[in-house]
Formats: structure tokens, sequence, C-alpha cells
């Protein structure tokens, strides 16, 4: 079939023609209009965009429309769907016949969709290079060498993860395809969660786990334990990891997930004694000083063992910007796998460009929109820590509140989610009356209520309700919990 090279003028020898195969994308769609079955052997890889030749991706895009709608796909159906003129001397209906008469067999068909497949990522590639060599001629002053190669690694990364690097549109009918099989594997999922299961159950409760592609923002003032809560959200996660390889030989997340830990306020040898702290009930403080026995030594040893199997890691570099996050992010995505990211804590990034970093609340608009991006690009949950303003501290009432966000705009415009953690006890401590006063009896039943309680306030949640949780907090170990609540407790004889 030469007579397709002339939809293309001669090209001139001294360029190089972009890889391509249009024998294999013949021999494929020949393959598909006389065996329909042919289609299901590459329609899981292979995208219309995929194929160099314009006509071939129309005909297969509409044949890939034609079979999905329980139909019969051979030359008689498509050519209603296509031009009637191929080629001055020859028509669409013409060349569909010589497609069919010349077609490969089925058994074949998956091998020349590889083919195909592997030239296109070979194109992309070609054009990521092409662009990375123009940038570098180029050097604009602010594209740094530095800012180039995070960009190309974005790029590069896209490509490996997706098959090629620039966007489009989805139809609906993909999105609902999408949106059935997260159902499905929610139903099927033990505690019929859609999201990343924290553990914390009736968190996950309310929010249905931690959902793919969000970036939830987990607020609080020092001391209410933001840290702590993450931390252990973290570890529930990727202790609950469990995982399968599939036919292509990547690995597949069943339950739980691998987590990565960006700690640019602790360095990960603290942040380990925390969570080593929280799993053995040895209090941190304790560890640190060496105030232990022998018994409390060798637990802190077996717990240690069985927790370095745990799918954590942690980047604790300090002054990140929002960018080097990023790629670090996805590396680790293509290295080891990832199902949940987190950031303690975001006024501690820098925004990727000297604009940004003259105007505060500029640069945190960036940081938040790349993390919200970072989260759809990866699919995977962002979590990013932050501060909130001293305002909290002038009210009676010192619950916080979606104002109470500092540089509040972007933070609470672009997080899907955000989370308040607030401790009663921490406040109403600090308020302790002279013993033996009305007063201080009066105290001592309000801190019996409160004490080794904490409260997570969900102040916004883009698809579900917002509300307040109640949990348990272990202040020794630094530990959140399930809170026993009085309706799951046995009937009291009195």
């Amino acid at each position: 079939m030469a007579e397709i090279a002339r939809l293309h003028p001669a090209e001139d020898k001294s360029f190089r023609v972009a890889p391509h195969n249009v024998e294999a994308e013949q021999a494929l769609l020949g393959a598909i209009l006389i065996n329909n079955e042919a289609f299901y052997r590459v329609a899981d890889f292979l995208e219309p965009e995929h194929f160099y030749e314009p006509v071939h991706r129309n005909i297969y895009e509409i044949t890939g429309k034609i079979i999905r709608a329980g139909k019969s796909a051979d030359p008689t159906t498509i050519k209603t769907h296509l031009p009637d003129q191929l080629l001055p001397e020859m028509t669409m209906a013409q060349y569909l016949a010589r497609l069919a008469a010349e077609a490969t067999t089925v058994i074949n068909a998956s091998d020349y969709g590889q083919a195909i497949y592997d030239l296109a990522i070979r194109r992309n590639l070609i054009l990521v290079g092409e662009e990375m060599v123009s940038v570098a001629y180029d050097s604009d002053v602010e594209m740094t060498p530095n800012k180039q190669i995070e960009k190309v690694e974005g790029e590069l990364f896209q490509l490996a993860e997706k098959g090629r690097y620039d966007g489009g549109f989805l139809s609906f009918g993909t999105a609902l395809n999408a949106s059935i099989r997260m159902a499905g594997e929610a139903f099927q999922r033990d505690g019929g969660l859609s999201g990343v299961a924290t553990a914390l159950h009736d968190l996950d409760r309310q929010m249905g786990g931690l959902q793919r592609s969000d970036l939830i923002v987990l607020a609080g003032r020092p001391a209410m334990g933001k840290t702590s809560l993450v931390t252990n959200i973290a570890y529930n996660v990727a202790k609950a990891w469990r995982g399968e390889v599939t036919p292509d030989g990547h690995n597949k997340t069943v339950d739980g997930g691998v987590v990565g830990f960006f700690s640019l306020e602790m360095s990960s040898e603290q942040l380990a004694t925390r969570i080593l702290a929280e799993q053995a009930e040895v209090s941190s403080s304790d560890i640190r000083r060496g105030r232990i026995h022998d018994s409390q030594f060798s637990k802190l040893v077996d717990v240690s063992n069985m927790m370095s199997k745990v799918p954590l890691y942690i980047d604790d570099t300090g002054g990140l910007s929002v960018a080097q996050l990023a790629a670090r992010a996805r590396r680790l995505k293509r290295q080891k796998g990832l199902d949940l990211l987190i950031v303690d804590y975001l006024q501690l990034l820098s925004g990727s460009t000297k604009a940004s970093s003259q105007n505060r609340v500029q640069e945190l608009t960036e940081i938040t929109t790349t993390l919200k991006a970072l989260a759809k690009e990866l699919e995977v949950p962002v979590i990013a820590l932050s501060q909130l303003s001293r305002q909290v501290e002038a009210r009676d009432d010192k619950h916080p509140q979606l104002a109470d966000l500092r540089e509040s705009g972007s933070i609470e415009q672009d997080a899907d989610v955000v989370l308040f953690v607030y401790r009663e006890e921490y406040y109403l401590k600090n308020k302790e009356p002279k013993e033996g006063t009305p007063e201080h009896i009066a105290w001592q039943g309000e801190m019996e209520q409160v004490h080794g309680k904490a409260e997570v306030i969900i102040a916004k949640q883009r698809h579900g309700p917002t509300g307040t949780v109640q949990l348990s907090f272990e202040a020794q170990f630094t530990r959140f919990g399930n809170l026993a609540r009085a309706d799951y407790l046995p009937e009291r004889m009195e």
C-alpha cells in the first residue's frame, strides 16, 4: 500500500523523518476490521494519537467507538463516518477494503499495537528533547538550568506514566467509566472507602478516606498536634500497605499505601523517634534522654525491626522550593511507587520564581496551586500542614475558622479539604484557678471531660459534609487514635 506515502510531500534527505511504521498501522487496522476482537487486545494502551498517519487516527477512533457501542465495525459500517475521498485516485471505501484484504491475523495484533505505541513514545521523546535543546540555547534569565531540569523531568514523568506529555479532553463516557471503577473498588474494599484509609475510623467515615488527586490542608496553632496527627496517618497508611505484581511487572497497591513525607521542620531522626515512641508506647522524651529500662529498650528494638519494612520514605531537606519538591515526588513515584504525599509544612516551602518570592501572598498562591496540580498529576492525595494566624488566641472561643489560615485566600481556594486540629485540654490546662476554690472544682470537672480528647474540624470538603470528628490523644506518646464512644461500649450494670 505505497499510496499512503503520497499523503506527505517528499522529505528532504538532509532532514530525519520522525520514527513511524505505516505498514504496522495498516496491518493492525486491517486485523481489527476483519476481527473486532483484535481491538480489545490493544485498546487498554493504544490511543488514536499514537498513530502517525492522521487518517489512521480517524479510522482507529471511529472503529473503537463503534465496537464499544456493541456494534460490528467493518469497512462498510465505518466508511459513512469518514471522508469519501482519500486521494484523487482512491476513495476511502477502496482504502478500507484494501486494509481488510491485506490484514494480519488477530494473534499479531498486540505486537503491532505495541510497536505503534513505542514509536509514538519515541516521537514524543524527540519533541521533549528538541524543546530542551531550544530552551538551553535561548538561555532565558528566568529559566535557570535547575528549573529547566525540573521542567523536563516533569514532562518525562508524564510521558512515562501516561504515554504522552500533553494533556487533552476526555469524553464524558471515559470519565464515567473511571467513576464507576472507583465506586466498584470502594464497594469491594474493607470498610467501603473510595480513598486511602487513615485507620481513624470516624475521620474515614466522614471523608471516605483520603481521596486521590485531593489537596488536603491540615492546620492548627502550635502544640495542637498537627505533625503528630499527620505522622500517625502516614504510619497507619504505610503499615497497612499490601501490593501485588501486575502482568506487566509493575507493583499495584491493593491496600494501604506507599507514603512520601517531606519534613521541612524536623529531621528524619526526630520524625522516626516520634513514630517509634507511638508504636512502642514509650515516651519520646524518655527515649531522647535515655531514661528507659532494659525491657523498654528490647521493645524498642523489636518494634523498630518491624517498622523498618514499612514503605514510608522521608525527605528532610530544608529550604526546598515547591518545584524541587514536585520533581522529587515524581522521582519517588517512578522508583518506589506513591499513594500518599505529606508536606510539613506549607509556610516553609519557597516559590520557584523570583517575582513570587518578593510577594509572600503570590508565593503562597504558587505553592498551593503547584501542590494541587501535583496531586492531580500523580493521582495521589497530598496532605499539606499549615500554620494558623495568632488572631485565634485573641478570641474567647479558640476553635479555628477558615479565616484564621495565614494568607488564607489561596490555601482556602486551592484546597479540596481543610482540616483543623483543636485540643480544648491545652487551653484549659493553662487556666487552672487557685486550688481549693469552687472555681478549681469546676475546672477539674471540665478537665475530666476534655482530658485525652482532640477534635478534627472538617471546615471545608468539596465532595462531602463538614463537621467535627472526635479523636483520642495520648500526649506522652504523641498518638491520636479512635475514641471509645459511649454508643460503642458494652452495656454497664448499675
